[in-house]
């Protein structure tokens, strides 16, 4: 049924069901143009922008963080209205009452929550600490209760880093432009029926499924609440441009409001955006300066998100990171790119507001972008270094063109897709393992399984890759059994309700595993293979060290001989992983993107045979380790991209920083694309 909020938008498919990117598909409008149209920040936006950076300010000089909530455990109707100034934002809403003030939330761990606090001189509530304590049980205490002594040892050894993740699973993406398309109560509706379309045969699994959709229905609820309080009512569709931002802003604000992890995602938004600010400048309902001012103002907003971490997080993540990932651009399946002037009018906001990490911008980059996209990219990338890129052709052959990245590389389809992802499989410690009969080369524990140790002076690259087969076929199962708990654990005491009330029942889950020192352990295989290495033991007759000689190819140069060890270590650790039952039928998928926690996998873990001492960070994601790829940023990129994608379609991070004289150019804005070989699978 035609509604006043659709006037002039094309009907189809979704206008009768919930269903977003036929709405795209059928009203969005690709745009060629540059960027001469974009409108520079208003008066208000600078004073509040102004006012951002005088609390961020305040925030460093008090040692990071300017207030904690201590008493009220944050749900999506906990708090009052907050704001900046009232009388000047154009899109409203914080976590909490006020700006820069951090929430509580105990549902992933209780020490977690009070570490935080203690260690910015708050102390959390004793009456909270009693509650959840003994009345509340959280995701972190169901994971120890249910972990083996195996998986503790592992824990504490770092062979599998980051066991339990204290925090919300972060890797899920509402889809919050539901809520501006159709509005809470349409919304509701849909679920009601999906409850009511269950099984009537009550299984375990039509159990948890009625249970988890009433807990969406309340998320819906609350969200409209919580967005009365801001004086907005979400129950109907978003009737301009203005509304559709704050209403798809009201959606993400609810799940930070209620989940605190690593990577809340805020989707493809641009494009969908694109169709109200098309329409209305059309109607004439706002100007174009106007629409900037409304975009510039979610982004502020974005970029306020902030959560209560403890000094051991901060460590790994220096400056609050959220992952806020914006994916813009790309290209549909019928051919058309995607890219609008919301696109431009996204990345334009850090010329507006100025550099910045969050939003993670992110642009879905394919040769078929139109090329004054790819030049303001390009731009942008050089006078602010903050943009991300994706490989858009890649990943639409799996996802197709309404997918999204969480995090930093990991994609899935908006609303459709989510992935269970925890921890990683520390492999440079594995190969060390390999070597020692399961042996901690730090602690001197027997971690591992007693399988047979390395036993000769110089070590034999067959018996070694033997060797490490086998403790990584141990590696993956204990840690798929372990990520079986926290998900679990997750879905019974920390259950996203507010970005599952903004997906579809059904539901794919990618049953997300990651790699930590790839490149430690092909240099080091490598270093077996085409040079000499010597071990050395200590007075126990473990292997601390080794004497390498000779040289030996490094991955990071387009060298196939130590290439083809890398693809293959990762063909052999999925493999592994495939064979062990998933929680809830999740797809198993891997990472390769250590991009900060490389530093902490690091200090875990030993001397290897490639030459990297004891204590020493890890490369990045799949990097070339430090300082070892000598031909090239082409050379360098070309070996990452040889890893096999279908193994590793979680994503294969490679952090670079390009200026023009790298790739034989000069310091003109570079705009065309690098041929790599991406046919290697």
């Amino acid at each position: 049924m035609e509604r006043p909020e659709w006037q002039d938008f094309k009907t189809g498919k979704w206008d009768k069901e919930v269903n977003v990117r036929d709405f795209i598909q059928r009203n969005y409008h690709p745009y060629d143009g540059d960027e001469s149209f974009l409108a520079g920040p208003t008066q208000a936006t600078k004073d509040l922008w102004a006012q951002v950076l005088d609390l961020q300010k305040k925030e460093r000089e008090a040692g990071g963080v300017l207030d904690m909530d201590t008493k009220v455990v944050s749900t999506i109707v906990s708090h009052g209205p907050g704001y900046l100034d009232k009388s000047k934002e154009k899109i409203v809403g914080f976590q909490t009452d006020k700006p820069f003030k951090r929430s509580l939330q105990p549902w992933g761990g209780l020490r977690m929550a009070e570490k935080a606090c203690q260690d910015n001189g708050y102390e959390v509530d004793p009456e909270v600490s009693a509650f959840f304590a003994v009345n509340r049980k959280t995701h972190n205490e169901g994971c120890f209760d249910a972990y083996t002594p195996e998986m503790r040892a592992c824990r504490s050894s770092h062979i599998v880093t980051g066991l339990p993740d204290a925090y919300g699973r972060g890797r899920i993406i509402g889809d919050y432009r539901r809520v501006a398309l159709y509005g809470i109560d349409r919304l509701i509706e849909d679920k009601e029926e999906q409850k009511l379309s269950t099984d009537y045969v009550m299984t375990d699994d039509v159990i948890r499924l009625r249970e988890e959709l009433s807990e969406q229905i309340k998320a819906l609820k609350m969200m409209k609440e919580m967005a009365a309080s801001y004086g907005c009512d979400i129950s109907k569709p978003a009737a301009n441009v203005q509304e559709a931002i704050q209403w798809t802003y009201f959606g993400y604000l609810s799940s930070v409001k209620e989940q605190n992890g690593a990577a809340m995602s805020l989707g493809r938004t641009s494009t969908f955006i694109d169709i109200y600010a098309e329409r209305d400048l059309a109607n004439g309902t706002f100007t174009e300066e106007q629409i900037q001012e409304f975009i510039d103002h979610f982004i502020m907003k974005l970029r306020c998100v902030k959560f209560a971490r403890t000094p051991e997080y901060n460590q790994i993540f220096a400056g609050d990171p959220v992952w806020v990932t914006e994916s813009l651009g790309g290209v549909g399946i019928d051919g058309r790119h995607m890219v609008t002037k919301t696109s431009f009018r996204y990345l334009h906001t850090l010329e507006n507001l100025g550099a910045a990490p969050e939003p993670n911008l992110t642009v879905l980059w394919s040769t078929r972008l139109p090329q004054n996209w790819k030049k303001y990219c390009a731009k942008i990338s050089i006078t602010t270094s903050s943009i991300q890129y994706e490989n858009d052709d890649l990943m639409r052959v799996v996802h197709g063109d309404d997918y999204g990245i969480a995090c930093c590389v990991s994609s899935m389809v908006i609303g459709k897709e989510m992935q269970f992802f925890g921890a990683r499989a520390n492999l440079a410690k594995c190969l060390l393992y390999a070597l020692n009969g399961g042996i901690d080369e730090v602690t001197k524990k027997q971690v591992g399984p007693k399988y047979r140790p390395v036993t000769g002076d110089v070590l034999d690259y067959d018996d070694v890759m033997d060797k490490f087969i086998d403790m990584m076929e141990w590696q993956a199962e204990v840690y798929v059994n372990t990520l079986n708990i926290i998900h679990y654990m997750h879905d019974k005491y920390c259950y996203e309700r507010a970005e599952m009330a903004l997906h579809d029942k059904n539901v794919k889950r990618y049953f997300a595993t990651g790699i930590a020192g790839l490149s430690i352990v092909a240099d080091s295989l490598s270093a077996i293979k085409y040079a000499k290495v010597e071990v050395i033991r200590d007075e126990d007759g473990i292997i601390t060290d080794f004497k390498t000689t000779g040289e030996f190819p490094k991955y990071g140069n387009d060298d196939d001989r130590v290439d083809d060890i890398a693809q293959e270590i990762v063909h052999k650790f999925m493999t592994a992983v495939r064979r062990h039952h998933t929680y809830r039928e999740g797809v198993p998928t891997t990472s390769i993107l250590t991009i900060t926690s490389n530093v902490t996998y690091g200090k875990a873990t030993g001397n290897t045979p490639d030459g990297r001492k004891k204590g020493m960070p890890f490369a990045p994601g799949a990097n070339p380790m430090h300082g070892r790829d000598t031909h090239g940023a082409v050379a360098s990129l070309s070996s990452v991209s040889k890893l096999p994608f279908n193994d590793a379609q979680d994503g294969i991070s490679n952090t670079f920083t390009i200026i023009p004289g790298a790739l034989g150019k000069d310091d003109k804005v570079f705009a065309g694309d690098i041929d790599l070989d991406l046919s290697k699978k």
